[in-house]
């Protein structure tokens, strides 16, 4: 079990720098003359991706350095998930990032990225888990939405037609007679990838037709259904969340779209509209009732795990944080199950690293047999 904050005292403390003084010495040796074009050494942690997940990483970037004042405080940058994990698989060395936030799950086509590069023992942790919130100013429009909506209104061919929906009552009477303006997401984001799989296919996949089509030609339904229109009436507004929440705010008629942590963080400007009926909640996200529930990742390369200092401790500070009742809970991350955080506090403890198979479902191909001489 890891100790508590308050169980490490500065003997401890002193003990463990003591123990990891000649690895840490050597690993920045190793990374300071391995991979990508720079030189030297680092001695702080530095992690890049999700803006999702940043404030909850700089959130156990604080609690870490509280807990370890011997270290210097982790520079946690939000350049996008997709940015990310770019930065991350570019290689292994003092020039590359340890870390990389995700408010998705690690594309396969990814990994293969970062093997390519080098980055061969990638740690994947699940940290916790976030909803896709669909929010509104408070007292602005009410809407009750649904995957289904939500493509009819977004898509920029739904169903292969032409998009022709100006206003929310186009796409159902039921729904005001307003122009349909949403802001969101980019391309680079994890929440915009989130947004396709957990919202726009599933109402793309409400089409038997499209259905359909996800088995004879899987790039021509993705298209269809995760193609997001252009003409204005949804606005990208790059890795910029808070500026989302700003846009709605000023706008009533207006519709934002963001990780579930800036809706619990803003409910005295935005409130939440429902999706299915369901509203985004933390009970609900936890219990994955609401549709766009989602799990939150941490990359971690082990590689640095040995030459940079503090990095150990810091994926450690996360185990301490994100239970139910814990101070990440505070500031809007929803806690995993109790067995998946202990299975990710194993990962840490033990090291254990991902394989491509753990992406992809596939088995492993298995080595080929080989005769000794008898």
């Amino acid at each position: 079990m890891p100790l508590a904050p308050s169980q490490r005292t500065p003997a401890l403390r002193r003990l463990a720098r003591t123990a990891l003084a000649p690895a840490l010495l050597g690993g920045l040796l190793v990374l300071g003359g391995c991979g990508g074009t720079g030189a030297g050494s680092r001695d702080s942690i530095r992690a890049v991706g999700s803006s999702t997940v940043y404030p909850f990483a700089k959130q156990v970037a604080e609690s870490f350095a509280r807990s370890y004042p011997e270290y210097k405080s982790p520079l946690i940058e939000s350049t996008g998930t997709g940015g990310g994990i770019q930065l991350f698989c570019s290689g292994v060395g003092a020039d590359t990032p340890d870390m990389a936030n995700a408010s998705r799950r690690m594309k396969a086509s990814e990994f293969d990225k970062c093997l390519g590069n080098g980055v061969e023992d990638i740690i994947e942790l699940q940290v916790g888990l976030d909803g896709i919130a669909f929010a509104s100013k408070k007292g602005g429009i009410d809407l009750n939405l649904s995957p289904k909506i939500v493509y009819e209104a977004l898509a920029a061919n739904p169903y292969g037609g032409e998009q022709t929906s100006e206003t929310w009552a186009d796409v159902d009477p039921a729904l005001p007679d307003v122009p349909i303006l949403v802001y969101g997401p980019p391309s680079t984001s994890g929440t915009r990838d989130a947004l396709k799989e957990l919202v726009l296919e599933a109402g793309c996949d409400t089409d038997p037709a499209m259905e359909a089509l996800k088995e004879t030609d899987p790039d021509r339904h993705q298209q269809i259904c995760t193609e997001v229109r252009s003409d204005g009436a949804y606005s990208d507004q790059g890795e910029q969340d808070n500026l989302i929440v700003q846009k709605i705010e000023a706008n009533p008629r207006s519709v934002g779209i963001f990780g579930y942590s800036y809706l619990e963080e803003n409910l005295d400007k935005v409130e939440g509209l429902p999706m299915n009926g369901v509203d985004p909640t933390y009970d609900n996200i936890a219990s994955f009732d609401y549709p766009g529930a989602r799990p939150l990742y941490v990359y971690v390369k082990k590689a640095h795990m040995r030459a940079i200092p503090g990095l150990g401790e810091y994926l450690l500070e996360w185990t301490e944080t994100w239970d139910a009742d814990g101070p990440l809970a505070a500031v809007g991350l929803v806690a995993s199950p109790p067995e998946v955080r202990a299975a990710n506090a194993r990962k840490i403890d033990e090291r254990i690293t991902m394989t491509r198979a753990d992406l992809t479902g596939e088995s492993e191909p298995e080595e080929p047999a080989t005769e000794t001489a008898g």
